[in-house]
């Protein structure tokens, strides 16, 4: 499921930067991008669970820690594109 999200996320992500470039209103993909990458981070910590609960403790000791960077890069990267139009539109607006 995690895939999932995380594959909508950055397709709506794309589409907020097009909207804006089209100088069309892009709040509302941004609003879902941003959404879209929390329910990402969410269904893979759900995923993470099931190892706890089944005590898997190899796969949660192998993945984790590079899971960990990975998503601390692309919800920062996911923050600043989606966020990128409102401040192009205020150097705009200058």
């Amino acid at each position: 499921m995690w895939l999932i999200f995380g594959v909508i996320a950055i397709v709506v992500t794309f589409i907020n930067l097009f909207l804006y470039a089209a100088g069309k209103d892009y709040k509302l993909a941004m609003a879902l991008a941003l959404s879209f990458t929390a329910l990402t981070i969410c269904a893979d910590y759900s995923y993470l669970n099931r190892w706890i609960e089944a005590e898997d403790w190899a796969a949660i000791m192998d993945v984790v820690p590079g899971m960990s960077k990975v998503f601390w890069f692309l919800t920062i990267v996911s923050i600043l594109l989606n966020i990128s139009p409102i401040f192009l539109e205020r150097i705009r607006k200058k």
